[in-house]
C-alpha cells in the first residue's frame, strides 16, 4: 500500500513549525500531518533487590515467554499488584499447576477500578482456586543472593518466591512529547482536544498516552486498553485526512481470568455513589450498574453481554435516558 516502514528508527523530536521529524540518527522526514502513538511503559519498582534475577515485568510477547520458561522450574510464584496484570497472570499460572501468592496495596483485588462488589467476587474466585493473597501491603524489598528468594512487605512479612511478576501499573511514554513541546494533561498523557489534536498544529495523538477531551464524559480521559487505542487510531486517521470529527467512542474493556470467567466493562466511571446489581453474583451471571448522581457512569458484566450495548447507549450523553432508569435496569433479567 506504498507505506514506508522505518524499523529501529527512534524519533528524537517533532518540529511542527518546520513540519519535520528528526530521528536519533539525525536524518529528517517531512510531514503534513503526524501521529504520536508511543503508548505506555511499565511502572518499575525502585527498591532494594529489584535487579535480582527472576523478577519480571509483563509488556511484550517476549516477556510472557520468559515468564513461562522460568515458571516451569518455580515452586513459589509471587504477583505484585492487585489489578489486571497480577490477576490474569496469577490465574493463568495457577491453571498450569503453579502455586501463586498475590501481594497488593488494595484491600481487595480490582477494587480501585470496579468497586467492592466485583472485587469481592474476583477475590473469592481466585482464592477458590488456591491463590493466596496478602492485602493492604506494599513490597519493601526483594531478597536473594543472585536470584530472588523472598519478597519482603512493609509489615515485615517474608514471602518465599523464586519467580516474581510485577504488575504495578503503567506510565504514559511522553519522552518524545516533552522533547517536542507537546502539552501534557493532568494524568501525565499528551493533552488533546476532542478530535485528538495535540497542542502542536498538524500533530495528533492516539493510544495509551493520549489524554483527550471526552465529549461523552465531560472531562479529560486517558484509557490504557487496546480496544480504545484501535478506536482512537481510526478517529485520528480520519481527522488527519480532514474529517473534523470528535472521538465519541464509549471505552470498552475486558479481562479474561484464565478460563474461569470473563468480565466486560463500559465506562469508565471516575466516581460513583451507587451500585445496582442485576442477576446473580454467586452464579457469575450478573451486571453491576455504576451510578453517579442518578446518571449511569459505567457497567460491568459477567455472562450478560446483552447488557453492554444497553449500557453503552445510556452512557453516551447524546442519548436520552428513561426517567425511571433504575427501575428499567432493575427489571432486566
Amino acid at each position: 500500500h506504498n507505506i514506508d516502514v522505518r524499523t529501529r528508527s527512534a524519533v528524537a523530536k517533532i518540529d511542527a513549525e518546520r513540519h519535520e521529524v528528526t530521528l536519533v540518527n539525525k536524518s529528517v522526514l517531512r510531514f503534513d500531518r503526524a501521529l504520536v502513538a508511543t503508548g505506555a511503559m511499565v511502572r518499575r519498582l525502585n527498591i532494594d533487590g529489584a535487579a535480582l534475577k527472576g523478577i519480571h515485568y509483563l509488556r511484550t510477547p517476549m516477556n510472557a515467554r520468559n515468564v513461562l520458561l522460568e515458571a516451569a522450574y518455580a515452586k513459589e510464584i509471587v504477583l505484585v499488584g492487585g489489578s489486571f496484570i497480577a490477576v490474569e497472570v496469577a490465574a493463568s499460572l495457577t491453571n498450569r499447576g503453579h502455586h501463586c501468592t498475590m501481594i497488593m496495596q488494595e484491600g481487595h483485588c480490582m477494587e480501585r477500578t470496579f468497586g467492592p462488589t466485583v472485587a469481592a467476587h474476583v477475590e473469592r474466585l481466585l482464592r477458590s482456586h488456591g491463590i493466596d493473597m496478602i492485602n493492604e501491603a506494599s513490597v519493601s524489598s526483594f531478597e536473594g543472593t543472585d536470584r530472588v528468594e523472598h519478597v519482603m512487605t512493609d509489615s515485615g512479612q517474608k514471602v518465599p518466591a523464586d519467580l516474581v511478576v510485577v504488575g504495578a501499573g503503567a506510565v504514559p511514554d511522553v519522552k518524545l512529547a516533552r522533547n517536542s513541546g507537546l502539552e501534557l494533561g493532568p494524568s501525565g498523557g499528551v493533552l488533546c482536544d476532542s478530535q485528538l489534536r495535540t497542542s502542536l498544529a498538524g500533530v495528533f495523538a492516539a493510544g495509551d498516552m493520549c489524554e483527550y477531551a471526552s465529549v461523552i464524559h465531560g472531562r479529560p480521559l486517558r484509557v490504557e486498553h487496546e480496544e480504545h487505542a484501535i478506536a482512537q487510531g481510526i478517529t485520528a486517521a480520519r481527522n488527519m485526512l480532514g474529517a473534523g470529527i470528535e472521538h465519541t467512542e464509549v471505552p470498552y474493556f475486558w479481562t479474561d481470568i484464565a478460563d474461569w470467567t470473563t468480565l466486560e466493562y463500559v465506562g469508565p466511571a471516575q466516581s460513583w455513589d451507587e451500585e445496582l446489581i442485576t442477576g446473580s453474583v454467586d452464579d457469575s451471571d450478573f451486571t453491576v450498574w455504576y451510578f453517579d448522581r442518578d446518571r449511569l457512569a459505567a457497567a460491568l458484566t459477567s455472562g450478560r453481554p446483552q447488557d453492554l450495548e444497553f449500557a453503552r447507549s445510556l452512557i453516551d450523553t447524546r442519548t436520552d435516558s428513561p426517567r425511571d432508569l433504575k427501575s428499567v435496569i432493575a427489571s432486566r433479567t
